[in-house]
């Protein structure tokens, strides 16, 4: 067999699992890379009539942002350009308020654990501090979320795709603040209800496999909210108060609050956010839907917990996964016609 030309760091400085398949990747890239260049020039030729045409610009999107276009489309298509314009402060007037020891110390301590195994964080201090200056700024200006574990791998994510501090700020700060309201604030009450629209939706969408996981037994958590430490415990707490199905919830939380950043590989996470930027947060259920879709004999064979959390772990792996492109073809094959009023009505259903 040839050897693969690719390197066991991607190119966003990530290490591959030791399982990785090069010879499917080779395959998958051989093609892909034709595909970014073709994408590139259409952007180019039609940059200026992309914007004035919605139905356009979101078939562009859908097919994938220029990756040195990223950053100015994400700001433009989310609303952050605007955010920012018609901000009273500037990101580095907001920067200089940073004075909370309590949240400047968890955020510090998180740093370290963000992407330890990426080589830009690892052999680059800038973004660290990069990294800290985007939350630490929008924990101080966001006094309602404050610091949430969860963000620092989306800003981490941001910082990766744009380079720019304040760009990631602004995005962060759209993110939370407009596209997943409520769903970093102490209650959570917005990923809450989010789960529960999932969970109705795979039941719509898939009804065998949403019994088949209601199905398996959750130990009992037995766990003090007194003792809570970070946000995944704190989640299953309030999951267990409001009794909100524990499998689905332990299996597809981190989908809702890291916005699939280490679920999925990195270059399928950003072509998810292309969409998420301009079309909402209903790509987030696009997305739960087809990786349930495509994973459903997997999660039908999982008799017990730990089986089935392996099974949501392991779906980074999966070639269709990984093959982004084709990946966000499936997206919007598998999870029909979904649209922002059926999503509203089931939060109105499901609102806490």
């Amino acid at each position: 067999m040839a050897k693969s030309s690719y390197s066991k760091v991607d190119e966003y400085g990530f290490e591959r699992p030791e399982n990785f398949n090069y010879e499917s990747y080779d395959a998958f890239m051989s093609e892909y890379m034709g595909i970014l260049t073709r994408r590139a020039q259409r952007w180019n030729a039609l940059e200026r009539g992309i914007f004035k045409s919605p139905s356009i610009l979101k078939r562009f999107i859908r097919k994938g942002i220029p990756i040195d276009r990223r950053r100015d489309v994400w700001m433009r298509i989310s609303g952050a350009d605007n955010m920012k314009q018609n901000s009273p402060y500037t990101y580095a007037y907001m920067k200089k308020q940073i004075h909370n020891k309590s949240i400047i110390e968890t955020i510090k301590i998180d740093l370290p654990r963000t992407f330890p195994d990426n080589i830009f964080f690892i052999s680059n201090e800038t973004l660290p501090d990069m990294l800290f200056g985007v939350l630490a700024t929008f924990a101080h200006q966001n006094k309602e979320v404050g610091y949430c574990q969860g963000l620092n791998y989306i800003a981490g994510l941001l910082l990766l795709a744009t380079k720019d501090e304040e760009t990631s700020f602004w995005l962060l700060k759209t993110i939370v603040d407009q596209i997943l309201p409520q769903y970093y604030i102490s209650t959570m009450t917005g990923l809450l209800t989010d789960l529960d629209v999932l969970d109705d939706l795979i039941y719509k969408y898939e009804p065998v496999v949403s019994r088949h996981i209601k199905a398996i037994e959750v130990p009992s958590l037995g766990v003090s909210k007194d003792l809570l430490t970070d946000t995944l415990e704190t989640i299953s707490y309030w999951l267990i108060l409001f009794d909100i199905g524990m499998p689905w919830a332990m299996g597809t939380t981190k989908w809702f609050i890291c916005i699939f950043a280490e679920v999925l590989p990195t270059e399928t996470v950003y072509r998810i956010w292309d969409c998420l930027f301009y079309e909402g947060s209903k790509v987030i259920f696009r997305v739960a839907i087809a990786l349930i879709r495509l994973h459903k004999q997997d999660i039908l064979k999982a008799r017990e917990l730990g089986e089935l959390m392996m099974c949501f772990k392991v779906m980074r792996n999966n070639e269709a996964v990984i093959d982004c492109h084709q990946f966000m073809k499936d997206v919007f094959k598998l999870s029909g016609n979904l649209s922002k009023n059926s999503i509203q009505k089931l939060r109105e259903k499901y609102k806490k």
